[in-house]
């Protein structure tokens, strides 16, 4: 332990001694370095002094001073995941790895993406149709997200055209950002080439907009039930448009959902489309989705449905020829010995049916061929009317 009165004798050294430093740069020709050197040496002498006094003095205040360290940059980087090492590595840490955690990848449905592909190459013909412009679509990326985040990240004012899925029974978005919209509406009024489209924020959108957009919304429409169409036939039905993110609730803030950004370029007018699809939208053909593929064949080898098709035609399968059937007491069964008589209830002009395994197949007389039994068909077996 050090005694209150040595606290004061030190602080009276380290004073001391920083003006003996001080005193001794003046003079000579290299004053200058030295009283660098001098007052380096006496701030960390001072601040020896004080960690010394503080430990010795009071144990719970060098305590607090060690908890309240301040991190280094480094540090913070690698709590929230943001570490350059472990992003080549592709492993993330901290709350980003917290975060990630928490999304469902979109990469379970490998199918989407050849959907997706086939839409944008449809949309380039379809829009350059309707706008009678160059028209070039890019599909930016496709993500997953929670419903809830997707709506409040929508920059507004921006179009929100909700659509149903008939044969699925379930609901989409399609959000058409400000920037398309202006550009649409100059370019199917005969808005000069060469020019931005002129924005005009802060006030809603007119009738006129709002029908201009609705036609493009119907002709992107029709092709996405195009692309969907050598999976599974679905028809998208536009339902309405809203400027308001609160009124095109189509699932609940915490399901999962597929956003698919399309970019959408008129030489120097464009903007983005997002195409949202809630997984239980995708849900009645998420089999389908999951499917491997080769190129575009959707999941399908022509070679071997050819191949199985053939050899499905040269199977051979046994047929049971049935006369008569009847039903018995077990005990009748029982007593049944050798050389016993059972009287079938038919005759050389009934009809016998053949059975392939328990299936009835064809319905036949029975006659003779030569040494062999045979049975000419006569039809298919009718299942009776109930």
């Amino acid at each position: 332990m050090t005694a209150p009165g040595d606290n004061v004798d030190q602080d009276a050294m380290a004073d001391a001694w920083a003006s003996a430093m001080g005193g001794d740069g003046g003079d000579g020709d290299g004053g200058g370095e030295e009283t660098d050197e001098g007052d380096d040496l006496a701030a960390e002498w001072a601040a020896m002094l004080e960690s010394g006094s503080g430990s010795g003095g009071d144990a719970s205040t060098g305590s607090a001073r060690e908890s309240t360290r301040v991190l280094n940059q480094d540090e913070i980087d690698s709590l929230l995941g943001f570490d350059d090492d472990l992003d080549e590595s592709d492993q993330k840490s901290g709350i980003q790895a917290i975060l990630n955690s928490a999304l469902v990848s979109y990469e379970r449905l490998p199918m989407l993406e050849v959907v997706f592909d086939r839409l944008v190459r449809l949309m380039s013909t379809s829009l350059r149709n309707f706008t009678s412009d160059n028209v070039e679509v890019s599909l930016d990326n496709i993500t997953s997200i929670r419903f809830g985040d997707y709506l409040n990240s929508i920059p507004l004012p921006a179009m929100l055209s909700v659509v149903k899925a008939e044969e699925w029974d379930n609901y989409a978005l399609l959000t058409v950002d400000s920037s398309l919209i202006y550009s649409i509406v100059d370019v199917l009024l005969g808005g000069r080439r060469g020019t931005a489209a002129m924005r005009i924020e802060g006030r809603p959108y007119t009738t006129i907009e709002r029908s201009l957009v609705e036609r493009m919304v119907h002709v992107v429409l029709s092709d996405l039930s195009g692309a969907f169409e050598p999976l599974s036939p679905v028809t998208f039905r536009f339902d309405r448009i809203e400027t308001n993110p609160r009124f095109a609730t189509i699932s609940r803030p915490s399901n999962a959902a597929i956003v698919a950004r399309l970019r959408i370029d008129m030489e120097d007018r464009g903007g983005q489309m997002e195409l949202l699809l809630p997984y239980a939208t995708l849900e009645p053909v998420r089999e389908l989705l999951l499917q491997s593929f080769m190129g575009e064949k959707f999941g399908r080898d022509s070679i071997w449905e050819t191949h199985l098709a053939e050899e499905l035609w040269m199977t051979e399968v046994e047929l049971e020829a049935v006369l008569d059937t009847q039903t018995m007491r077990l005990g009748e069964v029982f007593g049944w010995n050798v050389g016993s008589h059972i009287d079938l209830g038919a005759t050389p002009e009934s009809q016998v049916t053949l059975f392939c395994g328990d299936v009835p197949m064809y319905l036949g007389r029975m006659g003779r061929k030569a040494d062999q039994i045979a049975i000419r068909i006569h039809g298919r077996y009718e299942k009776p009317k109930e």
